[in-house]
């Protein structure tokens, strides 16, 4: 009698970072294509950074036909000495700051979270990622400013998608983010803005980073 046990079904073998990154890019593209509309991508995107298994992975684009061409590529690995594999991964520091007729400013060495919600109110709010972690790869900084004004500074190389929606107000990148550099996270921007204003700017970090050795969340 043999004792070699069964193999595994597919559906509960665990998943890898190139099998989420590729649901990730599917649902992507199903946005733009108008298959998803923002609040079904959010759902779907944080689900699939929590999948574990294909079994967890296999419904969020059950119901997307493939797109055309597609080819199960892994994604491009940082080069050597890049700093970006050190600061993805981790817990975020907060995920939400208000600003009512006041206030506030997220930056130095924080942990951006998978989704972070910035509400700036008759009032300001920064968030500056050039010295910031990133909970995963990807991550969706969602804001509402109303009569208010909300800034959000990402260093060069970050790919930057800004979808927010601005009614006699507006959603704002005026810089180019130039090529993006392999590894590197993904910043979604979207939200709202009523007689306020989301910009968004790119520079470059005030001092060179390095790896988890300067990771801190405060």
């Amino acid at each position: 009698m043999s004792d070699e046990r069964p193999e595994k079904p597919l559906p509960e073998l665990r998943a890898s970072d190139a099998d989420r990154d590729r649901v990730v890019e599917r649902l992507r593209d199903a946005v733009a294509e108008g298959r998803l509309d923002m609040e079904e991508f959010e759902e779907r995107l944080e689900a699939a950074y929590k999948s574990r298994t294909y079994a967890e992975l296999e419904p969020l684009t059950a119901d997307l036909p493939a797109a055309a061409g597609a080819a199960a590529v892994a994604p491009a690995a940082a080069p050597s000495g890049s700093a970006w594999p050190g600061r993805i991964g981790g817990t975020g520091s907060s995920a939400l700051a208000v600003a009512v007729m006041s206030g506030f400013q997220r930056k130095g060495r924080w942990t951006v979270p998978a989704r972070f919600d910035a509400v700036a109110f008759w009032g300001g709010g920064e968030l500056d990622l050039r010295e910031a972690d990133f909970a995963q790869r990807e991550v969706v900084i969602n804001c509402v400013a109303v009569m208010g004004g909300i800034e959000i500074t990402v260093p060069p190389g970050v790919d930057v998608d800004v979808r927010g929606f601005g009614f006699m107000g507006a959603f704002d990148q005026r810089d180019s983010p130039g090529p993006t550099e392999p590894g590197a996270p993904r910043v979604v921007v979207t939200g709202f803005a009523f007689w306020g204003g989301v910009e968004v700017k790119i520079k470059k970090p005030k001092r060179p980073l390095s790896g988890p050795s300067l990771r801190k969340n405060p």
